[in-house]
């Protein structure tokens, strides 16, 4: 199959709207200056209109051919474009009407590209197709895995009976005398969707100089939010605050210094004790602040309260159709009756009309009847009838398999709007659910697709997913998803339960916990999520059946549960600390007793002190240690059996451990992120058993070790953002094995060794434009099935707001 030629098509609608907003913005600039009777709405909804259509044509260019499903949504998404600029030539001058014509006449092309060539495919078939493979090998499962891809995720521009809701909210932030406008509805009523839409609104954009977001949710780390906002509306490095009130204090100073149109849109806000840390008041600056409790916002002249209606039908009808469809009406193939019988059970609820929209996309007559049958039973929805809500969402996981609906569940074990690394997810999926590892990646799309998580690339990484970087994609969802997975897991007793886990941090253990613990809790997977606890705070407790152990936590001291000796059956555990600061960890006795553990995962703690207990766990096949310091100070480090081995994010790593490269099982090593890291060591080829390379984002790494020719089984390596590689190997061409090689971003590297001829194996390169040339010459010369895959920059620090 032919890849979507995207550059071709994209870049001449490109140039056409940039040529022609400008154009349309001096009418709108015009119009504004005219009495208010006397406006022409529909010269803003044209500027609107094309500025979405902008960033859609540039979503489109980096789509896959392979990618189905996000061919067929962006082709929805383009003609609806079209028929929106057809619809406003009748109101815009005669000279523009060329233009607009010559644009339509762009976006038709592009509709023709995005077309699959089997129109009844479906991402579901793909993702059934990829499931019968059956039993492979993990490194059988990433070559097949990696044979397609899914472009996840760029967010719809498409909202649904928001142009009111916009219109009005605007009218509000642009009274002088209004400082703060606190929006409020139930949860999954679409107010995080409202606020995105006015962070993109142009108005908006032109009125206020500096728009930002920030998500604040029920348990909020204020300093650091605070810490945010400081870099976000300054604009440099924030001082060392002493506390959240001095953090405040200065930034008010901040603001009336400069003075500038500031708007900040503080979401998901759950207290108003919160949110008065985090208003401010300064000429020019104005706060929209979303929540579920209208009592949240303080009552004053400055302040005005917005309701978020339920949609409409017509708004209704239009979300469920986009999303069961990927259009905004019924499918001609569908029962339309029942398709709106459907969508009325969803009671107007815009996150329900999503999910079971997207959970019944491509379902036969049978399945949509039943979900039709199950949801009228269900009570009404609203703020006071949560059951009713659970009811209708959890028909959106009635279509999963019983291992589905599993692995959904265990969502509920990660913390609430916090990005969890995919990884983690997926190690509890193979090691506890005893799924292959490609079967888990699936099931991981398979959640993504039907809005059941959010699956986010993190900064600067490739534009498609795959396994091969599955350790750079990032989960989170929805508050109310998150609670339907909660409600559905804690039917049972809590001994008797499957997932023993804490909904919301606490300052410690729940005391009903301590009721029952003359008891063994027979949970399989236990996760906690408290501040810092000492080793009293802990209950006496019997876990003989757990097999996961998820830690979260925010402290700069934490001791972990004596129970740990319990678990004796123990395969995973994740140790993760959400503070600013990184964690020393006491109580570490515990450890050398779990012989049984598989994986482990560290975030964010002093690593020397538990990586001395951790090295000699002989089972251990997966480690995986990120924004820690101290790993150069290990004595030494072998393992015999690690197979997978993980480093991301080390501020301090200069020196290798002694016997680093000591792994003879190892099929996957991955180093990024590690600024300091100069060289690699000498015997990095020693790792004969290596899979799979990643080295990203290593800029003072000067060049790469001549052993790395040695590594015969190597089939994906990764030097991407390794700016101060000044050349490859000439011993690279060794790698008769290695099928993709990512070298993205590496400014200095100019010249490819004539060796990379001899990568007979080679099918895939990601680079830049000026080492892709050279990459061109070797496919024309030698490598003919190569693909050369040229990409723009994508440096960001992103990733620090995190």
């Amino acid at each position: 199959m032919e890849n979507f030629n995207s550059k071709v098509v994209c870049a001449r609608a490109d140039a056409l709207l940039k040529s022609f907003i400008p154009a349309i913005q001096q009418l709108c600039e015009s119009d504004l200056q005219l009495p208010k009777d006397q406006q022409n709405p529909a010269f803003h909804q044209v500027l609107n209109t094309l500025i979405r259509g902008s960033e859609l044509v540039k979503s489109c260019e980096g789509i896959s051919a392979l990618n189905v499903f996000y061919r067929r949504r962006y082709a929805s998404k383009i003609l609806k474009l079209d028929e929106e600029i057809n619809g406003f030539i009748g109101s815009i001058p005669t000279q523009m009407v060329l233009d607009a014509r010559n644009l339509m006449a762009a976006l038709k092309e592009i509709y023709k590209e995005l077309q699959p060539p089997d129109g009844n495919s479906t991402l579901n078939t793909m993702i059934q197709q990829q499931m019968s493979l059956g039993n492979l090998s993990q490194s059988t499962a990433m070559e097949e895995a990696n044979q397609w891809s899914s472009n996840f995720p760029v967010k719809s521009r498409f909202y649904a009976g928001l142009e009111k809701p916009v219109e009005e909210l605007k009218e509000l932030l642009f009274q002088s005398e209004v400082s703060v406008v606190g929006v409020h509805c139930m949860g999954g009523g679409g107010k995080t969707t409202l606020a995105s839409a006015i962070c993109n609104d142009p108005h908006i954009k032109g009125y206020f100089g500096n728009v930002h977001f920030i998500t604040v949710t029920q348990f909020p780390n204020l300093q650091g939010i605070i810490e945010t906002m400081w870099e976000k509306i300054v604009g440099r490095k924030k001082p060392e605050f002493q506390n959240v009130e001095d953090a405040r204090i200065q930034l008010k100073q901040q603001l009336f210094t400069q003075s500038k149109r500031t708007l900040m849109i503080l979401d998901d806000v759950w207290s108003r004790a919160h949110l008065e840390k985090l208003l401010f008041e300064a000429p020019g600056y104005k706060t929209v602040v979303t929540t579920r409790d209208s009592s949240t916002i303080p009552q004053n002249t400055c302040t005005r309260l917005y309701q978020l209606s339920l949609l409409g039908h017509e708004d209704a009808l239009s979300l469920f159709c986009f999303s069961a469809f990927g259009q905004t009406s019924i499918s001609s193939a569908a029962d339309a009756n029942l398709v709106m019988e459907v969508q009325a059970e969803c009671k107007g609820l815009p996150l329900a009309l999503k999910v079971i929209g997207s959970s019944l996309n491509g379902e036969p007559h049978g399945t949509w009847l039943n979900a039709k049958n199950k949801l009228s039973q269900g009570q009404s929805i609203s703020s006071y009838h949560k059951e009713g809500l659970f009811r209708c969402l959890e028909t959106s996981i009635d279509f999963l398999e019983d291992v589905g609906r599993e692995c959904f569940l265990d969502l509920a074990l990660f913390p609430e709007n916090k990005k969890i690394c995919a990884d983690a997810l997926l190690d509890i999926w193979v090691y506890i659910r005893k799924l292959k590892w490609q079967d888990a990646f699936i099931i991981l799309l398979e959640l993504a697709s039907k809005n059941l998580l959010n699956l986010i690339s993190s900064p600067g990484s490739q534009a498609t997913i795959s396994y091969g970087n599955a350790s750079e994609l990032y989960f989170s969802q929805h508050d109310v998803m998150r609670d339907l997975a909660i409600y559905l897991g804690s039917q049972n007793s809590i001994v008797h339960r499957k997932r023993l886990f804490m909904p919301r941090k606490e300052l410690s253990l729940p005391g009903e916990w301590e009721m029952l613990n003359d008891r063994p809790f027979n949970a399989q997977v236990v996760s906690i999520h408290t501040g810092s606890m000492a080793e009293n705070q802990w209950y006496e407790m019997d876990f003989p059946e757990t097999e996961v152990l998820l830690l979260h936590f925010s402290a700069s001291e934490y001791f972990l549960p004596p129970f740990l000796k319990t678990m004796k059956k123990l395969k995973f555990v994740m140790l993760c600390n959400f503070s600013s600061k990184r964690t020393t960890l006491k109580g570490l006795d515990v450890l050398p007793s779990l012989t049984q553990i598989r994986s482990v995962r560290l975030e964010k703690l002093d690593a020397p002190s538990i990586l001395e207990q951790i090295k000699v766990m002989r089972k251990l096949d997966k480690l995986s240690v990120s924004l820690c310091e101290g790993f150069g100070h290990i004595s030494t480090f072998s393992n015999t059996n690690l197979q997978e081995f993980d480093l991301d994010h080390f501020s301090d790593l200069e020196e290798w451990p002694l016997d680093i490269c000591h792994m003879p099982c190892a099929q996957i090593w991955s180093i990024t992120n590690c600024h300091l890291v100069g060289k690699l060591p000498y015997d990095l080829g020693n790792l004969s058993s290596l899979r799979m390379l990643r080295l990203s984002a290593l800029p003072g790494l000067k060049e790469l070790p001549a052993s790395v020719g040695k590594l015969g089984q190597l089939e994906f390596l990764d030097i991407s953002l390794c700016e101060g590689l000044k050349e490859l190997p000439e011993k690279i061409g060794q790698l008769q094995n290695l099928k993709e090689f990512d070298m993205r971003e590496c400014s200095r590297l100019r010249r490819l060794p004539r060796s990379v001829c001899g990568l007979s194996s080679l099918k895939h390169v990601i680079c830049d434009e000026k080492i892709g040339h050279q990459w061109l010459r070797v496919k024309a010369s030698s490598i003919p099935d190569l693909r050369v895959e040229i990409v723009e920059p994508q440096f960001t620090l992103d990733w620090l707001d995190d």
